[in-house]
């Protein structure tokens, strides 16, 4: 298994809901998946509401706290090649996936998990902006929780339809 460097960055304590280590192996079986070579690397800082709250705010308009936020690293062109990518950040607001986990019956540690492979996934980049993209996106999401040993399904959700689509963005 490649060693990958996922740094884990606690704002605010995991107490007992994880392990680093646990968030790290969810990460880095991402980044297997997808062939990534050893030592790429993504940042994980949990964090809290008010902090993921602002960062929705700033960066996608939404007044909202969410569990997990993904910021693609910067593309600074073509780099060396025997550097490893450095894909992104992800912030996880902590008290947030607690309150999911609550909800919908999971352990807190299994929705924790579930938002770092969402995260992760859309790092090396996926999406679930079109029902296709969902799709694809949601299949190896469960595959990849599965080999965890996290039992969540995430439902899909419904897009409008296409002649719903066809106004203007908002």
């Amino acid at each position: 298994m490649p060693q990958y460097e996922i740094n884990v960055i606690q704002q605010v304590p995991l107490g007992n809901v994880s392990s680093v280590g646990r968030l790290i192996a969810a990460s880095s079986a991402v980044l297997e998946r997808h062939g990534l070579p050893e030592g790429a690397g993504i940042s994980i800082v949990i964090t809290d509401d008010e902090t993921v709250r602002r960062l929705n705010r700033q960066y996608r308009q939404v007044d909202a706290p969410t569990d997990v936020l993904s910021f693609p690293a910067e593309d600074e062109g073509p780099g060396t090649l025997d550097e490893p990518p450095y894909l992104g950040d992800l912030i996880v607001a902590l008290p947030t996936v607690e309150r999911q986990a609550q909800n919908e019956g999971h352990t807190a540690e299994d929705e924790l998990l579930l938002a770092v492979v969402h995260g992760s996934l859309h790092l090396v980049g996926y999406d679930h902006d079109t029902p296709e993209h969902q799709a694809a996106m949601w299949a190896v999401q469960e595959e990849l929780l599965r080999s965890l040993g996290v039992a969540i399904t995430v439902p899909l959700f419904d897009f409008p339809p296409d002649d719903d689509r066809s106004g203007p963005a908002g």
